[in-house]
């Protein structure tokens, strides 16, 4: 698999996922398309969606319900695109958006793998490979972000480090879609900065490769830890998305 096929799919999948074409995100200009979830997009995308507002780094692919389509449309057509995924402009397209009683929800970074820099990376502690039998006492706090307790299904694969058979670490990853599995990972505080949460992810996307499925990494913006592990374990930055939600939604997301 090289760089050039694991970017190809990515952009299929973000193709599937927005109703559009992958060689939309190619383009230099904007595009905006229909919103609609359709039976490839990934699995934990649940409407409604009013508008995903997605780039690789070249245009805004937007995804958008006919009803908005006029504001973003015009936001879009305002800001350099980068500038539109960021505050101050950012917050025009919240203010406009919530008269209409959606609000801006959802903000991430997304990562892939550089086969030219992914490499098994050293760990002082055991590793294990574990598949989804070995995942059902550990949907805990403790590893929320490597495993997701509301979508169980999904959860396929992981790798745990363990100090004297403890589990002080695990990346786990999901089937979000047919090619991709997002990979997530914990780390216990008392052995962070030691190097396990980038050797678990290196070698878990490792895994994912050899099963013929493409690695992605997920972060928020403000992350830093979780940009720097994506970056050490052998990944670059790809795609960003901006995702608008109802209203009572992010209300009570931030309850």
């Amino acid at each position: 698999m090289t760089n050039q096929e694991i970017m190809r799919i990515a952009m299929e999948q973000s193709a599937r996922d927005l109703n559009c074409r992958a060689e939309d995100f190619l383009r230099s200009e904007n595009v905006i398309v229909k919103s609609y979830i359709g039976p490839e997009a990934r699995r934990y995308y649940k409407e409604p969606v009013p508008c995903n507002l997605v780039s690789y780094g070249n245009n805004i692919v937007a995804s958008v319900k006919d009803e908005y389509r006029e504001i973003v449309e015009t936001y879009m057509e305002r800001y350099t695109f980068y500038h539109c995924f960021e505050t101050p402009n950012m917050l025009v397209l919240d203010e406009a958006l919530r008269k209409e009683g959606q609000r801006v929800c959802f903000m991430a970074e997304y990562f892939l793998p550089d086969i030219d820099l992914l490499r098994p990376l050293e760990c002082p502690y055991e590793l294990k490979l574990l598949e989804q039998k070995d995942f059902a006492e550990l949907y805990i706090d403790t590893w929320s972000n490597a495993l997701c307790a509301d979508r169980k299904e999904l959860d396929v694969l992981g790798i745990g480090a363990y100090e004297h058979g403890r589990l002080i670490g695990l990346a786990g990853c999901s089937a979000d879609c047919d090619a991709m599995w997002q990979i997530g990972v914990d780390v216990l505080p008392e052995f962070r900065r030691k190097g396990i949460a980038s050797a678990l992810t290196g070698r878990l996307a490792l895994e994912i490769i050899e099963r013929e499925k493409v690695p992605f990494y997920c972060s928020a913006w403000s992350n830093v830890r979780s940009a720097r592990n994506a970056v050490k374990s052998g990944f670059l930055p790809a795609w960003v998305e901006m995702t608008a939600k109802p209203r009572e939604t992010v209300e009570d997301m931030n309850r």
